[in-house]
């Protein structure tokens, strides 16, 4: 009897070992995973180019003269919240993120993924996935915030990207997800849309007091 026992928990070691070292291969799956994809992104791009011009007024005839924002985000990529490989991508996020030192990088790195998620969250609700549409765009606006709360020493560029961009997902929230959005979600969509309002108030004050002129919030 004594030897069965020793037998079984011989065993149960062996089993504890082996789920031990399936996690540890998967943990290191995913970081290999991640870190090549970081790989990958930097040296495809030594650094973050948007493709921008300055606001302009572009008329659409239907109804009336509808006012539209001059900016285009990022492509986001084929990798979105829904897929199993989106862990990855956000370890390599908060890896490119770790190792960009100088505030103004980090600044320029939280806009893109800021844009870059907004566009997940649109492709989520238009799939018909409110609920992580929303938890996506929830983090695209918090990305947003830290990139306003980063700028304070950016070159005086950025400042117009960043409220041309606060503009322009203003423009993509209100116009293309908030009608598809499901009644119940819209409050907290609401919530979400005060944060790129304030972000682009304090980036419009700050380029004030440097004597910049902001881009025209064509919603007021």
């Amino acid at each position: 009897m004594h030897g069965l026992t020793s037998w079984y928990r011989i065993k149960g070691t062996r089993r504890n070992r082996e789920a031990m070292r399936e996690k540890i291969a998967t943990g290191l799956g995913t970081m290999l995973l991640a870190f090549l994809i970081l790989s990958a992104t930097m040296l495809s791009t030594s650094s973050i180019r948007y493709a921008y011009t300055p606001v302009v007024l572009s008329e659409k005839v239907e109804s009336e003269k509808a006012k539209k924002i001059d900016y285009e985000f990022a492509y986001p990529g084929k990798i979105h919240p829904d897929s199993p490989f989106w862990y990855a991508k956000v370890i390599r996020d908060k890896a490119w993120l770790a190792i960009s030192l100088k505030p103004q990088k980090k600044a320029e790195l939280n806009l893109l993924f800021a844009d870059k998620r907004l566009m997940s969250s649109l492709k989520l609700f238009e799939s018909n996935k409110p609920d992580l549409g929303l938890s996506t765009l929830t983090k695209a606006e918090k990305y947003l915030e830290l990139a306003e709360k980063l700028s304070d020493n950016s070159e005086d560029g950025f400042y117009e990207k960043l409220a041309t961009s606060s503009l322009k997902h203003r423009e993509l929230i209100e116009q293309e997800i908030m009608p598809i959005a499901p009644e119940d979600l819209r409050p907290h969509i609401v919530l979400t849309l005060d944060k790129t309002k304030e972000v682009y108030k304090k980036t419009r004050d700050r380029m004030l007091t440097k004597g910049l002129v902001p881009p025209e919030n064509i919603f007021d």
